[in-house]
């Protein structure tokens, strides 16, 4: 029989939890569920068109917050608030530099980064704004480069350490997207405002899990179908990966960090060990160097350009089906990674923790599309085989991707490699989502707190039913971008907001210690 104390203790954590965050946002996923269920083409026309409103009509929006937090990311890092520390001032970090960047790059990118890297140069190969810059060999390679480094992680960066200021040294005990926005926002934060705040970050975190999971599961769908030479639909065995992968993060999880370390650190050993393989025995070791290096030196030349264009013209439309998707995609992904890395940076000073993430993450990143892409890329330069033609055939990029990998040498091992390693980047990156989405279940968390294991179950559920919904209505990969498109929109707003408030909120700090010490 429960006890009276027992009965009390789960009256409080019942207390405890903000049945608004929680509740609302599993009917909505109910509801669109149901909708792409049973009215799968009205939905994705729906998607369609309210992505071309947000997209196109309000473009500019998306790439001037782009570039403007990646320039503020820099300046925060050099300046005088370079040097607070994440917490108490004389605090070492709490992780090595391998965990906590093993920690950072896998809850930052999941198993997008490997379907991305082998098939992104073939997407812009085919598109008519590279025959106006130049050849396929000089750009083809420069974009994902370009859409996955500085200003991606721009993003990530200045909202951890704003998250990671908030929580380490004011000691909050709201661990949400409104609580970040008090020094502007003040009372407001506690009524409505804040309850509106705290919703879209909900929201656009379901949206972001939703477009990961649906985008890149399909691959690995196909690997298994290719492995064990079986014809099974691919829609089929994509929701049964997702289940599985949701069973591995979920018992990561409720092991708490200690687990999610290890998956993160065996998840980078297996990627890099992947990169590796391709670099040395792929046969274009000196193409791959060459040409990447190549492609990040007109990165660099090109930056602002890249970053500003916006094809007023629309002679080609490429600034508004992949700029502005990437940034936006990254907006959303901005409401759990930022957290979980402001979580992870205790005892790193401001500047350590935007360089550090800057040299980890993106230099991993780089590395990955600067390996896998160019292998198929001098692949094709070299006339050995036609990654374009299949592509402009089928439209299948996972077919595209099965390709590129049947012509390495030993080619059932490196399918079970990437397999494994996208299954442990999906688990690693949702362990991060679904523990930041849990402690947005609550009023008040304090540091040391963790959420009860229930909630924790119920949002590892709940963060994969509108990715099966979605590859259950086989939504194209347009309207797959469009849920992150919308979803976006009144993040970026929000995202400025929180920026503001950490400048604001960091300079009363710094005046706060500089009267003290003048005592």
């Amino acid at each position: 029989m429960e006890t009276k104390q027992t009965k009390q203790t789960k009256q409080t954590e019942t207390k405890k939890v903000d049945w608004l965050i929680t509740l609302l946002p599993l009917g909505l996923i109910v509801v669109l569920c149901i909708l792409f269920f049973f009215k799968p083409e009205q939905s994705n026309q729906v998607l369609s068109q309210i992505r071309y409103v947000f997209g196109d009509t309000f473009g500019t929006y998306y790439l001037v917050i782009g570039l403007g937090v990646f320039l503020l990311s820099i300046y925060v890092a050099t300046s005088k608030y370079g040097n607070i520390v994440l917490g108490a001032q004389t605090e070492k970090p709490k992780y090595s530099f391998f965990a906590w960047g093993s920690m950072m790059f896998t809850a930052g990118l999941a198993a997008d980064i490997l379907f991305y890297s082998f098939s992104e140069w073939v997407m812009y190969a085919t598109d008519p704004h590279i025959a106006e810059l130049g050849s396929i060999r000089e750009w083809a390679g420069v974009f994902p480069i370009f859409h996955w480094s500085l200003i991606p992680w721009g993003f990530y960066l200045v909202l951890a350490v704003a998250f990671g200021f908030m929580l380490h040294v004011r000691n909050r005990e709201r661990q949400k997207y409104s609580e970040a926005c008090r020094p502007i926002l003040g009372k407001h934060t506690d009524g409505m405002l804040g309850r509106i705040i705290d919703l879209l970050a909900v929201f656009a975190l379901i949206a972001g899990t939703a477009t990961t999971f649906s985008i890149a599961t399909p691959l690995m769908a196909s690997i298994i179908n290719e492995l064990f030479h079986i014809e099974l639909s691919r829609t089929v065995v994509t929701i049964i990966i997702i289940l599985i992968t949701c069973v591995i993060y979920t018992y990561s999880l409720l092991h708490g960090f200690k687990g999610i370390s290890f998956l993160a650190k065996a998840c980078v050993y297996l990627f890099f060990g992947l990169l590796l393989f391709v670099l040395l025995f792929g046969g274009e070791t000196k193409f791959i160097i060459e040409n990447g290096f190549a492609s990040l030196g007109k990165v660099v030349q090109n930056f602002f350009e890249l970053s500003t264009f916006t094809d007023p013209e629309r002679t080609t439309s490429f600034p508004q089906n992949y700029t502005i998707y990437y940034w936006a995609y990254w907006m959303v992904w901005c409401v759990a990674a930022p957290f979980f890395i402001g979580n992870i940076s205790r005892g790193r000073t401001v500047r350590q923790t935007i360089l550090g993430g800057y040299v980890f993450g993106v230099g991993s990143t780089i590395v990955s599309f600067i390996v896998l892409g160019n292998y198929s890329l001098g692949k094709q330069i070299r006339g050995q085989m036609d990654f374009i033609a299949a592509y402009e055939k089928t439209g299948d990029l996972y077919t595209m991707i099965i390709g590129v990998i049947r012509s390495l040498p030993c080619a059932p091992f490196v399918l079970a490699l990437v397999l494994i390693t996208m299954i442990a980047f999906y688990a690693t990156s949702f362990d991060s989502i679904a523990l930041t989405a849990s402690c947005y279940s609550y009023h008040r968390l304090g540091e040391d707190e963790t959420p009860n294991r229930l909630i924790q179950l119920m949002w590892c559920i709940l963060l994969i039913l509108l990715p099966i919904a979605l590859v259950f209505s086989e939504s194209s990969m347009s309207n797959l971008q469009s849920v992150s498109i919308i979803a976006a929109f009144p993040i970026g707003a929000v995202i400025v907001l929180i920026v503001l408030s950490f400048m604001k909120d960091a300079k009363k700090f710094m005046e706060e210690n500089e009267k003290q010490r003048k005592k």
